[in-house]
């Protein structure tokens, strides 16, 4: 058997410590802390992988369960609703208003939320426009698993299947807008740009989280984030955060990306936003996409300090190692996991620089949404990984 792949390259143009733009603010916080159900996800510490991968701390974000979904997707899709409605409408809502405020101001009219989507964030979306008593139409590429499609319909929206990739679902759904149908994408196109940065912003709550998570252990921040890149708005957030005024010690970043679907890092070797020809077809399907968002790519060539490519195999393995701290996390997850196992041994651990005491912060984006994928990976169900059964149902060791 081949040794998984793992690329890592350098960013070869100049990294900002402090990037020029706005930096994230907290309002979004505020808007999610309004909204039922909320709490903060767990940070997580991981003293077992720690250990192995012979660092001082490991830190988890696990994003299984965040106000009722099993991915972060719902942070970024929340507020990015919110932004979207209030312009459709030309309205301005308070944030601490929460669904209410929304509610409110959406009065009698009931434009259809749509979205393009590998999984999590149609479903977001889909949620929220629930909440809101909005119909909603979602696109997914015709590959999707049919577990991730079901649970889709099952936030009650129309699930419409397009032939290709997630590429060609954001084109459909773009091509569908118009005064009753509103496009909550997280990519961005030429004249689409404002729910995008939308959903960036919307994710900058989990990295407050983080912040005041760490505080509370007493620990210091992070001296290297692995963060997961589709499109890239999930990257932008967390290098916005982590390149913002103030910090003493600015943490490397290092963005993480299938092989199968590696368009940043093709990106950034050519200099421009460049898209990848299909199929995009890794395990980590809310990975597969073939272009970059171009309004995350310039905080992205500006701020990450590396760019790293995995294969399914690392993905899985990852999988496996979460299985061990008692957490079902998916394919996306299990990729970051998956990535630091191979880039905390060398050669690539010189690169990084990475001390024997180092804190590392890893992004956990989402539970086991396809049961039955992960049970054939981690030969385990969900369920029995985090009640801490062993396979047959005994206690674990």
């Amino acid at each position: 058997m081949n040794a998984p792949e793992v690329i890592l390259e350098r960013n070869p143009h100049p990294v900002r410590r402090v990037l020029p733009d706005r930096p994230p603010d907290r309002s979004p916080l505020g808007f999610h802390r309004a909204l039922p159900g909320y709490a903060p996800t767990p940070l997580r510490r991981a003293p077992l992988l720690a250990a192995e991968l012979g660092v001082g701390e490991l830190w988890l974000k696990d994003e299984s369960w965040r106000l009722g979904l099993p991915a972060f997707k719902i942070a970024g899709a929340a507020w990015a609703v919110s932004r979207a409605l209030q312009g459709h409408l030309g309205v301005e809502v308070d944030p601490a208003g929460g669904l209410d405020a929304l509610r409110a101001a959406v009065g009698r009219q009931r434009p259809t939320l749509m979205a393009a989507t590998d999984g999590n964030h149609g479903r977001a979306v889909a949620r929220m426009a629930k909440l809101l008593g909005l119909p909603a139409r979602i696109f997914v590429p015709d590959d999707m698993v049919a577990a991730r499609r079901a649970a889709i319909a099952g936030e009650g929206a129309e699930v419409v299947e397009v032939a290709g990739s997630y590429d060609e679902a954001v084109a459909r759904s773009a091509r569908e807008a118009d005064d009753a149908h509103i496009v909550v994408s997280d990519t961005s196109w030429p004249g689409y740009e404002d729910v995008p940065r939308a959903v960036i912003d919307g994710y900058s709550t989990l990295m407050w989280e983080v912040d005041d998570a760490l505080r509370a252990n007493g620990a210091a921040d992070p001296d290297l984030v692995l963060v997961q890149v589709g499109v890239g708005a999930l990257a932008a957030a967390v290098t916005r955060h982590y390149r913002r005024p103030g910090l003493a010690k600015p943490p490397t970043i290092v963005a993480i990306e299938p092989t199968r679907a590696a368009c940043v890092l093709a990106s950034i070797r050519a200099g421009e936003p460049v898209s990848i020809p299909g199929p995009q077809d890794s395990i980590m399907a809310g990975l597969n996409c073939g272009t970059p968002s171009p309004l995350a790519w310039p905080t992205m060539v500006e701020g990450i300090d590396f760019f790293c490519a995995i294969d399914d195999e690392v993905a899985r393995d990852g999988m496996r190692d979460i299985a061990r701290e008692g957490v079902a996390a998916g394919e996306c997850s299990g990729g970051a996991i998956g990535a630091a196992r191979a880039l905390l041994h060398e050669p690539h651990r010189r690169s990084l620089g990475v001390s024997s005491d180092a804190s590392v912060l890893v992004l956990l984006t989402e539970g086991a949404t396809d049961p039955a994928g992960y049970e054939a990976v981690v030969g385990r169900s969900p369920e029995d990984v985090t009640s801490g059964s062993a396979p047959g149902g005994d206690p674990a060791p």
